[in-house]
């Protein structure tokens, strides 16, 4: 999803360091590959899940001879993995297609491609209308590339834009680009089954299935030996990852006994990993309320490694809209669930996404997302105005009626609220010692560090003897509502 709140849409306020699991705003990727004699450039941009992608793609390409460069001009290939969840994410996407143009008309040997959510439902544009790539490839197709590639040396475009219903790409190690060697993405699903009538993934990324569970482990074991001390698990929906010997989701219900007596549900998933990297944090996004089960919750509670963070978006508090979204849930349905969290997790944190301004949207509708708020009294927040995406329901069956300016005054209003309770959560802690995994340079001075607390709060502190990686305890001295300030302390 677009925006941050400082253009009045994003995180109420944006922490430094901070990951929102919607979006990458350009994240551009670096490896070192010395037997590399071809330079790819590749630009992430949307969800956590194409950042990931993109390290697929450099795996699959590392192969192939390439190595990733951090300058466009000196790039054989350049890629974008591109966003269809905003318009604004596809017009920033065009916008830089054009610049890259330009460098290609001063090097006619460079290939420009699209992968991710955009390649299927604009490929026709940008290949022969608009003429701005060379390759379009959608997200079930990476292992092709190297195919594709050929067909772009034999002078032809090149084109795999077909979805998969058992694509995971399990077996492929991804390259871990840039980051900072602390902080690791696991992927653990693909797809979506969760028709929402906003959202545009079910059509560019396909149904969901689930990544076989030793796979996961195996990648979760070699981060761990590899020095990361953090990893996030994965998916559109994680709550509803179930393996039971392959196959999709919904035909759980014709597999056999022996499959569904040794199916493996997400609460089974994260005991697993939890065991087998018993010292490394782990976190999972994104969470769907109506797929949360009590078990999760339960295991998150048994395993100190398990972060007491969760991301459970509910994009409005008027059942009524909810029901018009079909998100599977309604208010009071979502405040039971919040109910059991605070039950079962004391002081885990939650964060979520709101879209203000859906069609037929009434000032009581935003008035009940309000009131939502001021229930739950969330941590952080992710927040936008509705943005209607071709090819969803909303867009074909719903007229887009509620003004711009109405969307944007609404989402201030929510974006003000949501600060507030950043603040307040923050001004809770003040006084109390957290352990804080270390992960780079303050962006302010290079004399302090900053890090997260299990409950995903930004810490910054003078640096002293501890370096990106390190786990260490802050005392918490004061604060903002997107920051943490404190000293560090010994374990008590």
């Amino acid at each position: 999803m677009e925006g941050k709140t400082k253009r009045a849409s994003g995180r109420g306020l944006y922490a430094e360091g901070d990951k929102n699991p919607h979006e990458h705003d350009g994240t551009v990727h670096e490896t070192t590959n010395p037997t590399g004699t071809k330079k790819l450039y590749i630009e992430s941009y949307g969800c956590q899940m194409n950042f990931s992608d993109s390290e697929i793609v450099a795996s699959v390409l590392g192969k192939e001879g390439y190595t990733t460069t951090q300058n466009p001009e000196d790039a054989d290939l350049v890629l974008l993995n591109t966003c269809s969840i905003r318009d604004k994410a596809e017009q920033t996407v065009r916008n830089r297609l054009n610049h890259f143009n330009g460098h290609k008309r001063k090097n006619p040997n460079m290939k420009i491609g699209v992968l991710g959510c955009m390649a299927e439902r604009v490929k026709g544009k940008l290949l022969d209308e608009e003429k701005l790539v060379d390759l379009v490839v959608g997200p079930d197709a990476y292992r092709d590339l190297p195919n594709l590639l050929q067909e772009l040396d034999g002078g032809r475009k090149a084109v795999n834009v077909i979805l998969s219903k058992e694509e995971t790409y399990d077996d492929i190690e991804p390259v871990r680009l840039g980051g900072n060697g602390v902080s690791a993405f696991v992927s653990i699903t693909r797809g979506c089954d969760n028709m929402c009538t906003f959202c545009v993934v079910p059509f560019t990324r396909g149904r969901e299935r689930s990544r076989n569970p030793q796979t996961i482990v195996d990648e979760v074991l070699d981060l761990n030996e590899r020095g990361y001390k953090e990893i996030t698990l994965l998916g559109q929906n994680v709550d509803s990852y179930l393996w039971y010997g392959g196959g999709l989701k919904k035909d759980f219900d014709k597999a056999s006994d022996l499959a569904k007596a040794s199916s493996v549900h997400f609460a089974d998933l994260l005991s697993l990993v939890a065991e087998a990297a018993p010292k490394m944090r782990i976190r999972f996004s994104t969470s769907n309320p109506q797929d949360m089960r009590d078990d999760v919750l339960e295991t998150i509670a048994k395993y100190k490694n398990i972060c007491n963070y969760i991301h459970l978006p509910v994009q409005s508090g008027s059942s009524r809209i909810l029901e018009l979204m079909n998100r599977g849930h309604n208010r009071e349905e979502y405040k039971s669930l919040i109910e059991r969290i605070n039950r079962i997790i004391p002081g885990c944190a939650i964060s979520h996404d709101m879209i203000s301004g859906f069609p037929t949207e009434t000032e009581e509708d935003h008035e009940q997302t309000l009131s939502l708020m001021e229930h739950v009294r969330y941590h952080f927040g992710y927040m936008f105005f509705y943005s209607e995406r071709p090819n969803t329901y909303a867009a074909r069956k719903l007229e887009d009626d509620i003004p711009l300016d109405v969307k944007k005054r609404r989402l201030t209003e929510i974006i003000q609220v949501q600060n507030k309770h950043s603040l307040g959560r923050h001004q809770e802690m003040i006084g109390h010692t957290f352990e804080v995994l270390v992960e780079g340079t303050s962006k302010k001075s290079d004399e302090q560090l900053f890090g997260r607390t299990d409950q995903n709060s930004v810490v910054v502190f003078d640096k002293g003897s501890f370096k990106p990686g390190d786990f260490c305890h802050v005392k918490i001295e004061r604060c903002t509502a997107a920051t943490l300030i404190g000293s560090v302390v010994e374990p008590s």
